[in-house]
């Protein structure tokens, strides 16, 4: 008895050395801000004890664009995009709740509601009246919620690869392919018990596998991305924050909801994102009333980074049409 409780004890001491070794620790937040915070960066209160990170970038009397990051990413992804728009349009992005240097919601609220609020919020707060609102993956979810409950404050709807639809049950014939599908972080993320240990040890080469598991154009996934992703993933309340978000049910939109947004939506898609399959964007533009959809080749989860000149090239004309001024009171 003494010997198998020795053993244990030996056990536990292996594990907590490991654990200390192995452990990741929070980020700072001054140091975050000052690396990734700087000029255009606003910090902006929004109620609710929320203060989001915002850049908010263009003539200020020009249409106004909309963006929102991605589940696990910030407002820098949008960096491409902003660059070429924001000389003609005025260009907003946020890092959402739970993310990015705005860090983990007060009452710790990730639901789809409380995130069409904020977009509500930051709107409000800027005064726009009307506006195109954009989102790849997680944010065009919420771009389509919006959409939803707020129509007549949009003049225009942008998806890159969004979610929000239902889950597809896909027939793949090609099961090799699809066991090697997705990506590592989400799926240790969604993992019980297993997804614990992410709050305190989140390695470097985990963001780095899972960020290159997202794009078919590996240059995206660069070690200053990488650095970004695993920075403010480590952000004080963000590990927590994505625990919690992964812990809530996939919600999606109604059938009958999606069908009911008039807004005209563009629908940009990479043809070879393993995260949400292509079939997710021509459902959405098979059941859309007012669309255009665009699928671009050998491109993944991220064609607003991985296909910037392709995607502007889509995206300039239509805003040109759709992204219009307000409509004076």
């Amino acid at each position: 008895m003494k010997w198998l409780l020795r053993g244990l004890l030996a056990l536990i001491g292996v594990l907590v050395i490991a654990f200390l070794f192995f452990r990741t620790p929070d980020t700072d937040a001054a140091e975050m801000r000052a690396k990734y915070g700087g000029p255009p960066s606003q910090f902006v209160a929004i109620g609710d004890g929320v203060t989001v990170h915002l850049r908010d970038e263009g003539p200020k009397d020009a249409p106004a664009i909309v963006l929102l990051h991605g589940s696990n990413a910030d407002l820098h992804t949008w960096e491409p995009w902003v660059q070429a728009l924001k000389g003609q349009y005025r260009v907003i992005r946020f890092d959402q709740v739970g993310h990015g240097l705005t860090g983990p919601d007060p009452k710790q609220d990730y639901s789809r509601d409380n995130y069409v609020a904020d977009i509500l919020e930051v709107a409000d707060k800027l005064g726009l009246k009307q506006f195109v609102l954009g989102g790849n993956s997680m944010g065009g979810k919420h771009a389509l919620a919006f959409a939803v409950k707020h129509p007549q404050r949009l003049t225009g709807l942008v998806l890159v690869d969004g979610s929000g639809g239902p889950m597809l049950k896909l027939d793949k014939k090609d099961d090799a392919a699809s066991s090697s599908s997705g990506n590592i972080g989400f799926t240790i993320a969604r993992m019980p018990g297993v997804n614990l240990l992410v709050e305190q040890v989140t390695p470097r080469r985990l963001i780095a596998q899972s960020l290159e598991q997202s794009v078919s154009v590996k240059s995206v996934a660069s070690e200053a991305a990488v650095d970004r992703y695993w920075e403010l993933l480590r952000y004080p309340g963000n590990r927590r924050a994505t625990l919690k978000r992964f812990g809530y049910p996939y919600d999606p939109l109604t059938e009958a909801e999606i069908a009911a947004v008039t807004t005209p939506t563009l629908i940009l898609w990479g043809e070879e994102d393993r995260l949400i399959p292509v079939e997710a964007g021509q459902w959405l533009a098979k059941t859309m009333p007012n669309n255009a959809l665009v699928i671009y080749p050998k491109i993944g989860h991220l064609p607003h980074e991985e296909a910037v000149e392709a995607t502007l090239g889509d995206l300039q004309p239509w805003l040109a049409e759709h992204a219009l001024p307000a409509k004076p009171e």
